[in-house]
């Protein structure tokens, strides 16, 4: 007969998994991959090498809840309702704008890239438990759109590519390269108007 814990264990459990995963994080974006190991996570979370293994098994484990709470939220927003594209696609716009701002994201990018030849895992691990589920959550809404008439879109996974491609060559890609990149509210703003005109232009109906 197994007992389940109580309130009190359940939060003191999920308090030190959060620590777990912001020591984590923080070690990765000034380390990297390969320059953070366990132990010294479990050191600066303050928790011991036993609690960190029991949630986190292997760095790749922890990697990879640190990729989904990099992304979290983003494929779970409600889509936006059918029938008006330039408000949808507006919408989905100003929310990948405030994604791919977040604090982290560019770092975790640069992460996955440098270590990318010698720990592949890494970016399946981003690709699959981060961009997929979000550029798939965009897919489907310019699906509906298409079926309601609004639009004609042959290939919403084209479209959908298309679409957040315009954003983030502006707003996220020169970060890669560029260390201060940081362009302003109203340009950021600007792109995703330009970026909907132009999917209006292509795929509008009306």
């Amino acid at each position: 007969m197994t007992t389940e814990p109580s309130p009190y264990h359940r939060r003191v459990a999920e308090q030190k998994r959060s620590a777990i995963v912001e020591a984590a994080t923080e070690l990765f974006l000034d380390s990297g991959y390969a320059g953070t190991s366990l132990a010294k996570v479990a050191e600066n979370a303050g928790v011991s090498r036993a609690t960190l293994f029991k949630q986190f098994p292997t760095k790749a484990a922890l990697f990879d809840v640190i990729v989904a709470e990099a992304w979290r939220g983003a494929e779970d927003e409600q889509e936006p309702p059918t029938g008006d594209l330039i408000a949808g696609l507006t919408a989905i716009g100003r929310r990948y704008v405030d994604l791919l701002t977040r604090p982290g994201m560019a770092g975790l990018f640069r992460i996955v890239i440098a270590e990318l030849p010698r720990f592949p895992e890494l970016g399946e691990a981003h690709f699959e438990r981060g961009k997929m589920p979000y550029f798939e959550s965009v897919r489907r809404y310019l699906g509906a759109e298409n079926r309601v008439g609004t639009a004609e879109i042959d290939d919403p996974e084209l479209a959908a590519t298309q679409f957040l491609g315009m954003i983030s060559n502006y707003v996220f890609w020169p970060r890669m390269l560029l260390i201060d990149w940081s362009p302003d509210e109203s340009s950021m703003s600007r792109v995703v108007d330009e970026a909907v005109l132009m999917m209006r232009a292509r795929y509008g109906t009306a």
